[in-house]
Formats: structure tokens, sequence, C-alpha cells
């Protein structure tokens, strides 16, 4: 299968972070996770199916790359585009590797009256992550130097009561405010955990 229409649209580049994601290669546990989802698809809506492998695919890879995208369109017998148009919809697929730690701020109404932005602009500082290049659809993810770190704003993670709030890979932290920031980043310093 040919990248070009990929090589043209996807917006995946290298990141400090990418040492933390191997190349994206199809595993047999990758396969039988596709087979159990697809299974739960009568087969004329097997496209049904993009948003669960696209979701599982990132959980375990980090990032869509372009391989990713004709492997999901490979197994879901559609063209690569169909599969990339729901990619770059979803602002939640990234198409880029994030840090080994990637902690998403709101900046919802709640959580930027509580300091949301403040809390951003200390974690970048604390991180020595340059946010001038990042936009909110193609490339929201900035990375720090070393790749362990990375950051986005998010639209509302459902806790306006404890802003502002934030998520480091799934873990919810609330209440976390600029003052706290280095806090957050020392309980992850030590961990081997990663995405």
């Amino acid at each position: 299968m040919s990248h070009s229409i990929l090589d043209e649209n996807v917006a995946s580049h290298e990141t400090p972070g990418s040492k933390f994601f191997p190349p994206f290669v199809p595993t047999a546990a990758l396969e039988a996770e596709a087979d159990k989802r697809l299974a739960q698809f009568p087969d004329d809506q097997k496209r049904s199916a993009v948003l669960p492998l696209l979701h599982f695919v990132q959980h375990h890879h980090g990032f869509i790359s372009a391989e990713a995208i004709e492997w999901v369109a490979a197994r879901l017998d559609i063209a690569p585009i169909k599969v990339l148009e729901v990619v770059t919809f979803y602002p939640g697929f990234r198409q880029s590797a994030p840090g080994k730690f990637h902690i998403r701020v709101c900046r919802t109404l709640s959580c930027a009256m509580g300091g949301s932005h403040e809390l951003m602009e200390k974690l970048c500082e604390l991180t020595g992550i340059d946010r001038s290049a990042a936009d909110a659809h193609h490339h929201p993810v900035s990375v720090s130097p070393c790749g362990k770190w990375s950051v986005e704003f998010a639209e509302c993670l459902a806790s306006c009561g404890t802003a502002p709030v934030c998520l480091v890979n799934d873990d919810f932290h609330e209440g976390v405010s600029a003052e706290k920031a280095q806090g957050l980043l020392d309980s992850y310093e030590g961990s081997n955990s990663s995405h």
C-alpha cells in the first residue's frame, strides 16, 4: 500500500518523545484485539470499528502514525483517507509522539478561572517546553527537550468544582494550582510507568 496520500496529509513528525514509543508494528496482540473489536459489528458495518481501533492503537503505541492509519484501513477494508478523516476530526487523537508523561490541562471556563493557564505556563517553565508552535488542532501537543514530558490543553475534564484539573497519562488530578505544579511533576519523576 502506498503512503502517498498519508505522506501529504498526516501531521506526524519526530518529537523528543519518540524515543519512548517504538515504531508501529502490528503484533499478534494487536491483531487479536482487532479481531475482537471487529467481531462486535456486522460484516457490512465493520467501518464502525474505526474509533475503537484507533483508541486501542493510541493507548498502546502513544499516537496514530501513518503506518497505524494504513493498518486500521486495511483491517476495515476502507481507504486510508477515511481513517485519516477520523484522526484529524477528533482532537483526542495524537499524530505525533507525546512525552513519556503526557499532561492534559483543562482550559474550559471553571478551570481557566481557577488558574489553568497559569498552571500550563508553570508546567512549561519547569519542563523546558516551548509551546510557541502549538496550535489547537494540528499540533496541540508540545514535548519537552528530554522527551519525558508533554502538555496540551484539553476541553472539559468534568470536574469544574475542583478546578484547575489535569490528566497525567490516565491519572486524574484535581485542584492543581500553579504552585502545585512542581509537586505534580515530582510525583512522576522516579516513575517507570508509561502510556
